[in-house]
């Protein structure tokens, strides 16, 4: 730069840019810290031809993992994302012959749909697919994972149990997306705009009339059954006695206590952000396949023009779609709903309009008639979802990433902050051996130190010895001089006087 000063400026003016670049990107983002600086990445020869794969395969299309693809709410939900034209949607199904004909007759364009066999009735059939689904992707992080698939089985005398052992429902509805989503959790974090979503129900917020108001109620009590094991014969999360409508809706509890537990969790350290939703009452869908046929048949009937509830499986998937798509919906912690609330003496309204009106996860009302949801004191036991995540881990066998907050990239910073890091364990290794601390009795407490440890105490002392007979009489002249003797207060304390304790 010496011999050309043109190109010195132009490297002084590009250094000035780059840094006002960072000082406004940190301004921008707020509150996130330098969280928008995690996703950086070295221009590597792995990752320009990593990059370079991710162009071939997906284009500039976004990557959706959806559970339950082949029928009802997900069926809808797949297809209205691939109308899009701008996601390439990943559909998780046991079937795949079903599938296959599924997209066929939906006229799906194949090119942007890939279904993948996983069976959520088996934790490892859950894991192959997560493997499975990670090598196919060539390194594309995904940007939507919607839990979707559920069963309901209100007619069941008895438990089913899993290929684990456990009751069937909790399993396929709870469970193995528990499991699924702390496989694909550190994955999801390259993302832009990660979002997992999780499709919940009326039927598990027991602060409405759905779910409070008919019985059974969804209701985890202390958790009896998965402190316990959740084996068979357990079959509830309580520990009671088995309720295949009840089964369904403590799963969609759990689901819905996990979304709030995860965004605790790991929102602020991984820019993911956790919702639930509930799309209304699909009255036709094929989760009711296991109701009598008169109750398949004037069930719907009953939700269109007596309460309002009813919602089309086409509205439904729209509404899901727009937890996935609509930037309004990147929000985290939310437990999205549409129109607000059912409706009472709209009889009238209801014959007039054919059953589409507007209600609590009734039809109508649109993308804007979206609004974040109440939940129940349940759903917000911050105590009860600490234990689910303990337990539910526990009997997945998950294993949950550890995300730690993203720092200033500064090299100054991480130098003072390593030197600071040394210091302050040799101080805890002095403190520990010197002033251990109490027993409940009064006797000291002898810390087991390793020899690893005990290794740095001796050379800690002979360094410190020599360190103090010299730069250390320095350092205290200096002390002296320049700042001065301490007070006495400032060794005796002067907050308030010592008081012997009053004999008993």
């Amino acid at each position: 730069f010496k011999s050309d000063p043109t190109l010195f400026l132009l490297w002084d003016a590009f250094t000035m840019m780059k840094t006002c670049l960072c000082m406004l990107a940190l301004l921008y983002h707020g509150a996130n810290g330098f969280q928008f600086m995690s996703k950086w990445k070295l221009p590597t020869p792995v990752n320009v031809a990593q990059e370079a794969a991710i162009e071939e395969k997906f284009g500039d299309k976004k990557l959706v993992v959806i559970t339950g693809t082949s029928s009802g709410l997900g069926r809808k939900t797949a297809g209205a994302l691939l109308r899009t034209g701008q996601y390439h949607v990943v559909g998780a199904v046991r079937d795949l012959d079903k599938m296959e004909a599924v997209a066929e007759l939906d006229e799906w364009p194949l090119e942007r749909f890939t279904p993948m066999e996983c069976e959520l009735n088996s934790f490892q059939s859950v894991r192959d697919f997560c493997d499975n689904l990670k090598e196919w992707k060539v390194g594309k992080p995904i940007d939507r994972l919607i839990c979707n698939a559920g069963v309901y089985q209100p007619s069941l005398p008895y438990a089913k149990w899993s290929v684990d052992d456990h009751e069937q429902t909790m399993q396929i509805n709870y469970l193995s997306h528990f499991l699924m989503i702390s496989e694909l959790l550190d994955d999801m974090t390259e993302a832009k705009d990660p979002r997992v979503i999780m499709v919940g129900s009326v039927t598990g917020n027991d602060n409405t009339v759905g779910g409070g108001g008919v019985y059974p109620i969804a209701d985890l009590k202390n958790l009896d059954g998965f402190r316990a094991g959740f084996k068979n014969p357990i079959a509830m999360a309580d520990g009671y006695g088995f309720i295949g409508a009840k089964a369904y809706k403590d799963s969609k509890l759990c689901l819905m206590m996990l979304s709030n537990m995860l965004h605790a969790r790991y929102h602020k350290r991984t820019g993911i952000a956790f919702s639930s939703i509930y799309p209304g009452c699909l009255a036709e869908s094929p989760l009711f396949r296991e109701k009598r046929a008169w109750f398949r048949r004037y069930f719907p009937v009953f939700m269109k023009y007596i309460t309002g509830g009813f919602v089309s499986e086409e509205e439904a998937g729209q509404r899901l779609f727009q937890v996935a798509h609509d930037p309004r919906c990147s929000k985290s912690g939310v437990y999205w709903s549409w129109n607000g609330g059912p409706r009472e003496n709209r009889g009238l309204e209801a014959l007039e309009k054919g059953g589409q009106i507007s209600g609590g996860g009734g039809a109508g009302g649109g993308w804007d008639s979206i609004y974040e949801n109440d939940q129940s004191d349940k759903v917000n036991d911050i105590d009860l979802s600490v234990e689910l995540f303990k337990y539910s881990t526990e009997i997945t066998g998950a294993k949950w990433p550890v995300k730690k907050t993203v720092v200033s990239p500064c090299p100054t910073l991480k130098v003072i902050g390593a030197i600071s890091n040394q210091m302050i364990a040799k101080e805890e290794l002095k403190r520990m051996a010197e002033k251990p601390g109490l027993n409940e009795d009064g006797t000291p407490i002898k810390p087991k130190l390793t020899v690893k440890k005990k290794a740095v105490l001796v050379t800690d002392k002979v360094v410190g010895g020599i360190l103090s007979r010299t730069v250390g009489r320095v350092a205290r002249f200096a002390n002296r001089r320049l700042l001065g003797k301490l007070p006495e207060e400032a060794l005796t304390g002067s907050f308030q006087e010592e008081k012997p304790l009053a004999k008993a």
